[in-house]
C-alpha cells in the first residue's frame, strides 16, 4: 500500500502533506507553479504505477478466464489482445493530459514485482489457482491504494490550479507576462 509519511522526504509525502497548499495566496506565482509541477510529476508516476498494475491484473484475469473456459490459446499468445482490451475496465475519473514522463519507472516495476514475491507472471500457466487468486488480490488491493493516492494528488493539483486561475481572473497575474517568461526561457 502507498503510505504517506508525515514529515517524510519523498515527493508523495510532501505533496500530500496538509501544509503543502497552505498559504497559497502569499506565495509568488512561480512558487505556486512549482508546487503544481511537483504534484503533476507525482500524479504521472502514480498513473504509471497504476497502468503497470492494470497490466498485471489483466494477465491474471485472462489466465483465470482461459482456465474456466478451457481455452487452448496461451496467455502469451493472447498478450496483445489482453493488454489492449482494458479488462480492468474503462477509464473513469480524473484522467489528465500529461506532458511529463514517469521518473521512477524501474522502482515502480520492482514494487509491483515485490507484491507477490512467489508469483512469476512470466509463466502464468504454471501457477496454481490459489497463486493466481493471491496475485489478483494483491494487485487489485494495491491498485485501489494507488488510485486513492492519485485522486488525493489530483485534488492538490486542483487547489493549485484554482489559485493560479484566481490570480489570472483577478488580474494578479498576466498572460502576457507568462508568455514573455516562456519566450525568455522561464
Amino acid at each position: 500500500m502507498i503510505e504517506v509519511r508525515p514529515g517524510g522526504r519523498r515527493r508523495i509525502d510532501r505533496v500530500l502533506s496538509p501544509d503543502y497548499t497552505s498559504g497559497l495566496p502569499d506565495l509568488e506565482l512561480g512558487a505556486v507553479r512549482g508546487l503544481r509541477d511537483e504534484a503533476a510529476q507525482e500524479e504521472t508516476d502514480l498513473s504509471y504505477l497504476r497502468r503497470v498494475l492494470h497490466a498485471r491484473i489483466d494477465i491474471v484475469r485472462a489466465e483465470q478466464r482461459r482456465r474456466r473456459e478451457d481455452g487452448s490459446a496461451t496467455v502469451v499468445e493472447q498478450l496483445v489482445n489482453i493488454l489492449s482490451d482494458n479488462a480492468v475496465g474503462p477509464a473513469a475519473g480524473s484522467g489528465r493530459y500529461q506532458t511529463t514522463e514517469p521518473t521512477r519507472a524501474e522502482a515502480h516495476r520492482r514494487h509491483v514485482e515485490a507484491l507477490v514475491s512467489d508469483v512469476d507472471l512470466s509463466d502464468v500457466m504454471s501457477l496454481s489457482d490459489d497463486q493466481l487468486d493471491r496475485a489478483l488480490h494483491a494487485y487489485t488491493a494495491e491498485e485501489d491504494s494507488v488510485s486513492r493516492r492519485r485522486r488525493e494528488v489530483q485534488d492538490v493539483m486542483d487547489r493549485l490550479n484554482a489559485e493560479i486561475g484566481r490570480r489570472y481572473r483577478e488580474g494578479a497575474a498576466s498572460v502576457d507576462e507568462r508568455l514573455a517568461e516562456e519566450r525568455d526561457g522561464d
